[in-house]
């Protein structure tokens, strides 16, 4: 079943799953980039750092030998004193290693993925516990990769480790019946060799575990058509459900436009197919504004209104047309239209006026 799950899922991972899988610390992550960049700095301090911190730490540790009658041991302070020259002399060699590795570690982690707090991660979780679930997980294509990964660099160091000491095994045993410092600097030698190998070798574990995480991570996440779909669904909502909102929207506009045809001045019209209600009071637009407009059961609807309140209705086919195509609703019409209108309105007044003589 595992399996079908796995085959069923084609589709790469959305942004909004990337997103869910990184606030759950989800997120790629290659081990050997930090063991990469301990060893890089493991170099550096051994080539840089050391050999002048063993010379200050020599020059130091020279007075206590040549001097000791200036170093004993009598009272409580005389101990202090010791113990802290000593310190001293210590933190000049590992508190710079220390600091090396530190930034070295964390810049190799930072450079993957930003640090973000996830208490998920951190919560007590007894199926981490189980058995079953540790030993399918050392079985699992990621157990069997890190296994790999970590023979691979077991068998390479002992390689390396076997051909470097081969190759310097007469100065080692030179070195070992010369003066100190021959010694010391043909061990740091045979030192920097072996760990220049093994930081070429875990750069190149390193940079192909990197490509790797990031491509187990992206199969891991990714999807279903059918759960890319549902997720296409939450995130634009349900396509029924919004045309439900929208048809639900025009019905409260469409009764809204009808309740205002009772404050129309004229109504034009195609006598059935098309209706278009204006108003124009000279305090309040300069040019007649669209009140309601509609076409068949709507344009009847106008007209009924209309009729009704005693607003006049002039039939006008292409002026109806063409005001209802180019005119939106609370829109003041443009002026091509200004001629046509005006004389129909003109002719309401004089209705009206003739309408106040004979009362």
């Amino acid at each position: 079943m595992a399996d079908e799950d796995k085959d069923s899922k084609t589709e790469a991972p959305t942004a909004k799953k990337q997103a869910d899988a990184a606030e759950k610390g989800n997120t790629p992550f290659s081990r050997e980039v930090p063991i990469f960049a301990t060893v890089l700095a493991t170099f550096i301090y051994l080539t840089f750092y050391l050999p002048d911190g063993i010379s200050r730490v020599s020059e130091s540790l020279r007075d206590i030998f040549e001097q000791p009658d200036q170093w004993k041991i009598e009272t409580g302070p005389d101990a202090m004193s010791l113990f802290v020259h000593l310190g001293w002399v210590s933190a000049v060699l590992l508190t710079p290693a220390m600091l090396l590795f530190m930034t070295f570690g964390v810049v190799a982690s930072i450079s993957q993925n930003l640090p973000t707090p996830v208490l998920e991660r951190i919560r007590p979780q007894l199926s981490r516990l189980s058995p079953a679930k540790g030993f399918s997980r050392i079985f699992s294509l990621p157990g069997l990769v890190e296994f790999g990964k970590s023979l691979f660099k077991i068998l390479i160091v002992g390689v390396i480790m076997f051909f470097v000491l081969k190759s310097e095994y007469f100065n080692a045993i030179d070195a070992m019946f010369s003066d100190p410092q021959t010694f010391f600097e043909r061990t740091m030698t045979i030192m920097r060799k072996i760990v220049l190998v093994v930081l070429l070798a875990t750069a190149v574990v390193a940079i192909a575990d990197f490509f790797w995480s990031r491509h187990h991570w992206f199969s891991e996440l990714k999807m279903t058509r059918h759960e890319v779909k549902e997720e296409n669904k939450q995130a634009q909502g349900d396509p029924f459900v919004k045309g439900r909102q929208r048809s639900l929207m025009r019905d409260r506009a469409r009764r809204r436009m009808i309740a205002n045809v009772d404050r129309a001045t004229l109504v034009i019209a195609n006598p059935t197919h098309y209706a278009v209600a204006l108003r124009y009071v000279r305090e309040e637009n300069d040019a007649p504004v669209v009140l309601a407009k509609g076409q068949d059961l709507i344009a009847l609807k106008i007209r009924e209104i209309a009729e009704k309140n005693g607003i006049p209705v002039f039939e006008d086919p292409p002026l109806a047309r063409s005001m209802f195509a180019q005119v939106s609703i609370d829109s003041v019409i443009p002026s091509v239209f200004y001629k046509a209108v005006a004389e129909l309105i003109h002719r309401v007044y004089a209705a009206d006026a003739r309408n106040k003589r004979v009362r």
